[in-house]
């Protein structure tokens, strides 16, 4: 079994080198591939210094085109099975070794391992899609309210140690790279469950994710989150429209979900830092974009 890792990277040097001193560890790993997505922090020079890892150094294209980029390559390379993660999530030393046992599975076409954060189960993986009712989560039996003790059937993960085989990339293609961040992972797992494919989540394989803006304050939080709530927006409202069983659902959840942010711009821009009054034309701006799937770099 040809086994690959893909690892989209951007201006988190430290981070990196820590996951990938974890991926190292881990066998049977054939090759390690490093998207970086046009780091200036030292990363390209540091990347041309190793020696057993394939790099492409390439834009900043987020992490959906950084994963499109690293998974096509893999594929190309033969790879049965691809390994994908962000530079912030660190796979412990028998993580593989968990994961090895359930590929033969029938229908398996994704595995996820568990990922912790300071020693506490962090997730955000669920157990089925919600295309039906506007004014609920699109996310339907989140394992963040779950005891989950043995290998479980989800239907959705994230691009945080995502393991797809071959066949997955055979039928469904890439990751959509128009999405930028945000959804491109809940955009290819609801594709594999469409096309057939069982994704699969193995409590014992373990990984270790990183904490951001632990000490930041509400609005110091924010007003470094909040250019990724644009995309947000966009992509979900893309999500629902796209794949939506109803016209609520096409035009509501997106509608909803953009007002609420939309509000608490409106009230908090007067007295925080965190958002300014053009923000709000901006949040409405990306619903409607979500709703004409006018999708790509913002």
């Amino acid at each position: 079994m040809k086994i690959i890792a893909v690892v989209v990277t951007y201006n988190r040097l430290d981070l990196l080198k820590k996951n990938l001193q974890c991926l190292r560890r881990n066998e049977p790993v054939h090759s390690i591939i490093v998207v970086n997505n046009g780091s200036t922090d030292g990363t390209y020079e540091w990347l041309s210094e190793q020696t057993d890892l394939q790099v492409i150094h390439q834009a900043n294209v987020g992490g959906s085109g950084g994963f499109y980029v690293g998974i096509q390559e893999a594929y190309h390379a033969g790879a049965d099975w691809i390994w994908c993660m962000d530079d912030d999530v660190f796979p412990r030393e028998n993580c593989m070794e968990h994961l090895l046992p359930y590929t033969t599975r029938t229908q398996v076409g994704i595995l996820a391992p568990r990922r912790l954060m300071e020693g506490h189960i962090f997730t955000n993986d669920f157990l089925s899609y919600n295309l039906t009712n506007p004014f609920s989560s699109m996310y339907q039996g989140r394992l963040s309210k779950m005891q989950v003790d043995a290998p479980t059937e989800i239907a959705g993960t994230a691009f945080e140690g995502l393991f797809i085989k071959r066949e997955v990339v055979e039928e469904i293609g890439l990751p959509n790279k128009d999405l930028f961040i945000f959804c491109d992972d809940t955009d290819y797992c609801l594709r594999a469950i469409n096309a057939g494919f069982k994704i699969l989540y193995i409590p014992t394989a373990l990984m270790d994710k990183e904490k951001f803006f632990s000490n930041d304050t509400w609005a110091e939080r924010n007003k470094k989150k909040k250019w990724k709530r644009f995309y947000q927006i966009r992509n979900s409202t893309y999500l629902s429209h796209h794949y939506g069983k109803n016209f609520a659902v096409r035009y509501l959840r997106g509608f909803n979900a953009v007002i609420g942010l939309m509000l608490i711009a409106t009230v908090t821009a007067p007295f925080s830092s965190a958002y300014q009054w053009s923000d709000v034309g901006k949040l409405w701006r990306a619903y409607q974009d979500g709703l004409v799937e006018r999708l790509g770099k913002m």
